[in-house]
């Protein structure tokens, strides 16, 4: 308000009730000019409502649209301001320290030769390729979630799916079996031992340098690198994409993906949708605005976006800004996520003490999507 003139009124809704306040403000008659819609459910419930904000100011300044969210008419009715990014961290020195850099890892090829060199002289080494792939509820959903995501991205993409679909082919699903063996042999931690193995352990693995690879986001950044944690230094860390030797993998980027997406109510007068587009603008532009998005929310990606202090957020917009294609979220189209979910860490915890074979997994996987999808619809 003071910069602009234009007087700004936000409304805070609590925890968790984000869709019930925002469906009563819009009923007001002095609605809210800008909103949230984070995904496809809210567009479903709330794309009437939305500008198309294709060709603004504000959309000419973004360095990717893979964040934005479109109706079913092909309308961008929300724009992804920022995101989060998970991938595989590396400890830079440790690599070193074996005589490898994170330069020569560019697909799973040659992270498997690196992983496996480590993992063969780890008792020499004092540290071992990968941290402890855990089948714990607490570290579980790093694999079942975020692992999975790598063979439904690229299935999704090869045949165009634009919407949640009753159906997968499970046609990547060798690619995850190859990371999930690597994760499960290059490892300190193995079989049986992984049923009750925890996120924690694995996260005190990598901090405490037991370890060189660590699956896990950007969200870890504090963890591993404040004093009263784990006391890393920023300078050894760095995010590499997952690899599991799907064709063209050298030109990916991190696993991506944002709710936090800005939309623009279509209902307000001319002169407060202006003045929205303006206020946005200037937010994505300006010294405080762009100051404010990096220490507040990361990465964004815009133009004029500062580089912010974690360096996870930082490699994610690096990969961007080289041209390689962001990974973006597959697993939000998941039907009934935690069911879906759990088959699949039985699965794979079956399968990873060898009371079951990888067609336990691919069952789960495949089948287990149909099932799910059914049962919700």
């Amino acid at each position: 308000t003071e910069q602009t003139g234009v007087p700004v009124k936000v409304v805070t809704a609590a925890s968790g009730q984000y869709d019930t306040t925002l469906t009563a403000e819009l009923d007001k008659d002095a609605a809210p000019t800008m909103f949230q819609v984070g995904n496809l459910g809210a567009v479903n419930s709330y794309g009437e409502f939305c500008y198309n904000l294709e060709g603004t100011d504000v959309y000419n300044e973004m360095t990717t649209t893979d964040f934005n969210l479109k109706n079913e008419a092909g309308e961008t009715v929300s724009i992804g301001y920022c995101y989060e990014a998970f991938g595989i961290i590396v400890n830079k020195a440790l690599l070193e320290k074996a005589g490898h850099s994170v330069d020569e890892i560019t697909n799973f090829e040659s992270l498997k030769a690196v992983a496996d060199d480590i993992h063969a002289r780890a008792d020499e080494l004092g540290f071992d390729a990968f941290t402890s792939a855990g089948l714990d509820g607490s570290s579980a959903w790093r694999f079942s979630g975020h692992l999975a995501n790598m063979p439904l991205y690229y299935e999704f993409r090869d045949d165009g799916v634009t919407e949640q679909p009753a159906t997968i082919k499970g046609t990547y699903l060798e690619n995850y079996k190859n990371i999930w063996d690597l994760y499960i042999t290059d490892t300190a931690t193995t079989g049986a031992a992984l049923l009750s193995a925890t996120g924690d352990q694995a996260e005190a693995e990598f901090g405490e340098g037991k370890a060189a690879f660590y699956q896990n986001g950007t969200w870890e950044y504090s963890n591993l690198t404040s004093a009263d944690k784990f006391g890393m230094n920023p300078d050894d860390l760095t995010m590499i994409p997952i690899y599991c030797g799907v064709e063209g993998e050298e030109k990916a980027g991190l696993c991506c993906g944002t709710e936090n997406c800005w939309a623009i109510n279509k209902n307000a007068s001319p002169e407060d949708i202006q003045a929205t587009l303006d206020f946005m603008y200037w937010v994505v532009t300006s010294e405080e605005g762009t100051t404010m998005l990096a220490e507040q929310f990361g990465p964004c990606p815009f133009k004029n976006a500062k580089t912010p202090e974690n360096v996870f957020f930082a490699a994610a917009n690096e990969y961007v800004a080289n041209g390689n294609y962001t990974v973006t979220w597959a697993f939000n189209w998941t039907p009934a996520v935690d069911d879906w979910r759990g088959a699949v860490v039985d699965a794979l915890s079956q399968y990873t003490t060898g009371t079951g074979d990888w067609s336990t997994v691919e069952t789960a996987f495949v089948q287990g999507w149909a099932t799910q999808y059914a049962n919700e619809h």
